[in-house]
């Protein structure tokens, strides 16, 4: 991703899954936003400290901060690291318990979606296990749509683990291209450049479970 750049961020694409399809989620978006920037100023950074630290473009943070756009997890995950803060701090939904259950209506929905000239395009991602004290995993419920947006390869530390639900998804893995089907499953390091998307004309809808290595 090009460093400095507003309109590259926006290919940043969960750095493990791309273009999924955009929600509708604004108290989600504001709250992500709210905590970006609560927890920056907890520890005395400004918006260019953070930007240094991630390679983010401080006019996109800016606009995660302002709630102008919500920020796809690949980015999240960088600005925890920055902030020396793991991921749950921003999508937890309420008090922190040693256990959670999340019922299929209760799902918090957090969009991706850019905002230059109206376009939307991206992805939505449900967290299913927002309140977990504590947690080594972070587990979604994402959809991918069809798109023809320009997509990267990108890499972070972890491991992730994906099951296809519904349709096809296709996966790049450095050199390797493969098409998961319904009831198929990946698991492969993050260390490895890579990419997920949908895979033909229909949407896509799969369970994601990600280990965010710290440090």
């Amino acid at each position: 991703m090009t460093r400095g750049k507003t309109a590259d961020a926006y290919k940043d694409f969960l750095e493990d899954i791309s273009e999924f399809s955009p929600g509708t989620s604004e108290d989600a978006t504001s709250s992500v936003g709210r905590r970006v920037r609560t927890v920056r100023e907890e520890k005395g950074l400004s918006v260019e400290d953070v930007s240094q630290r991630t390679g983010l473009g401080v006019e996109y943070l800016d606009q995660i901060e302002a709630q102008a756009v919500s920020p796809p997890l690949g980015v999240l995950i960088k600005i925890a690291k920055a902030l020396d803060m793991k991921l749950g701090r921003f999508i937890s939904t309420g008090e922190v318990k040693p256990f959670t259950i999340v019922r299929k209506d209760q799902r918090q929905i957090i969009s991706r979606f850019t905002s230059t000239q109206g376009d939307q395009y991206g992805y939505t991602y449900e967290s299913l296990a927002p309140d977990k004290k504590d947690r080594s995993m972070e587990p979604f419920m994402v959809t991918l749509v069809p798109s023809k947006a320009k997509k990267e390869l990108s890499t972070h530390a972890g491991q992730e683990f994906i099951y296809v639900l519904q349709g096809a998804m296709e996966v790049i893995l450095e050199d390797h291209t493969d098409v998961l089907n319904a009831g198929d499953s990946i698991y492969y390091d993050s260390t490895v450049p890579h990419l997920v998307r949908c895979h033909g004309d229909k949407e896509t809808i799969i369970l994601a479970v990600l280990y965010i290595k710290d440090g």
